[in-house]
């Protein structure tokens, strides 16, 4: 692994202890909800915040720990980008990039020589010359990534960098984004609270809730198979621990769920929300899960309205905007809800 760090910090009554490990090529997603603890671990990577313990090792070389070893953060290999460009106002574009290397001792034009190409890879070719005031949003994203990968860093930290962006270009920036990622020979670390933003991006993901590492592994099993609400609530799925008996989970919270696999222990239940289906009546014939629930709330989403029904076995379901409205629906009303134990995904705690 190229960056290693184990960072200890206490910030008020939040106390974070994160491990990471990054190795070369790769990207690693730190995601979690606000106050986490994930920024907090950024700014310790990038040498602008003294913890109170732990490690920071870049390809074997030890750029803090708890000792007497500090490595100021304008002599660390490593580029960053803020979610709000933090580009110099009064540079232009082209000095903005050439920044990097004149800090680092290079002369004017060799720095402006360095910045050059950087602009043509993301897009900038000829607008050099503008203020940061003259770019778009995406473009002085950009300009921001160009300025952080400039000197080849062995280490690339992205604190939130597509949150300032509107929808429309935050889609076109992160597939550019991911471009630049891909080719990136050293360790990159995102930080996000989207997880939109983590599958697109990272080759890992870790999640932080409360200053604590809660789970980590590949994207699409972390969204596959979520060991947290916060997660679950992320990817779109309802989260129900619980303990297995061949085909029952009998819930922590109370309730039986039927699932199609086999299990035994302490486990998980994940519903997607499509899967629940709702009634005015018990719907007819023998379905092995079929709920009586009081619907709390519903809000639009996307092209389906999201209803989160409370009961025996809270659950959330997505229905169309045209059956919700046929079916009477509103903040309170009675249902009953099925799904089909096919539709239940369980695995262990």
């Amino acid at each position: 692994m190229s960056l290693t760090a184990h960072v200890v910090v206490q910030r008020g009554s939040l106390g974070v202890d994160v491990e990471l490990a990054v190795a070369d090529g790769e990207v690693l997603a730190v995601l979690g909800p606000n106050g986490a603890g994930k920024s907090t671990v950024l700014r310790v990577l990038a040498g602008l915040l003294p913890p109170d313990g732990g490690r920071v090792v870049v390809d074997g070389d030890q750029v803090w720990d708890s000792t007497d070893r500090h490595v100021p953060a304008h002599q660390r290999s490593l580029g960053m980008v803020f979610q709000d460009h933090l580009l110099f106002p009064h540079l232009s574009i082209t000095e903005n990039v050439a920044f990097g290397p004149r800090s680092r001792g290079a002369s004017r034009s060799a720095a402006r020589s360095a910045a050059a190409p950087w602009l043509d890879r993301v897009g900038l070719a000829g607008l050099g010359d503008r203020r940061p005031g003259e770019l778009s949003g995406g473009q002085a994203q950009r300009a921001a990534l160009a300025r952080a990968l400039v000197g080849d860093p062995r280490v690339l930290l992205l604190d939130e960098p597509l949150s300032a962006l509107d929808a429309r270009t935050r889609l076109t920036v992160r597939a550019e984004l991911r471009r630049h990622l891909t080719d990136y020979p050293g360790s990159a670390v995102l930080v996000t609270h989207d997880p939109i933003d983590a599958m697109a991006l990272a080759d890992r993901v870790v999640v932080v809730e409360d200053g604590r590492v809660v789970q980590s592994g590949p994207p699409a099993e972390v969204a596959r198979r979520p060991r947290t609400d916060y997660v679950a609530r992320l990817v779109g799925l309802v989260l129900l621990p619980g303990t297995g008996t061949g085909h029952q989970v009998a819930l922590d919270g109370g309730g039986v769920v039927a699932v199609a696999e086999e299990a035994a222990g302490p486990v998980f239940v994940a519903v997607r929300p499509e899967a629940v289906s709702l009634y005015l009546d018990r719907p007819a014939g023998s379905p092995r899960n079929v709920w009586r629930l009081e619907l709390v709330a519903a809000t639009p989403h996307g092209s389906v309205v999201r209803c989160d029904l409370a009961g025996e076995v809270p659950l959330t379901a997505d229905v169309t905007a045209t059956s919700f409205a046929e079916l009477g629906l509103a903040p309170g009303a009675a249902v009953w809800a099925s799904v089909k134990a096919s539709e239940v995904a369980v695995y262990a705690r």
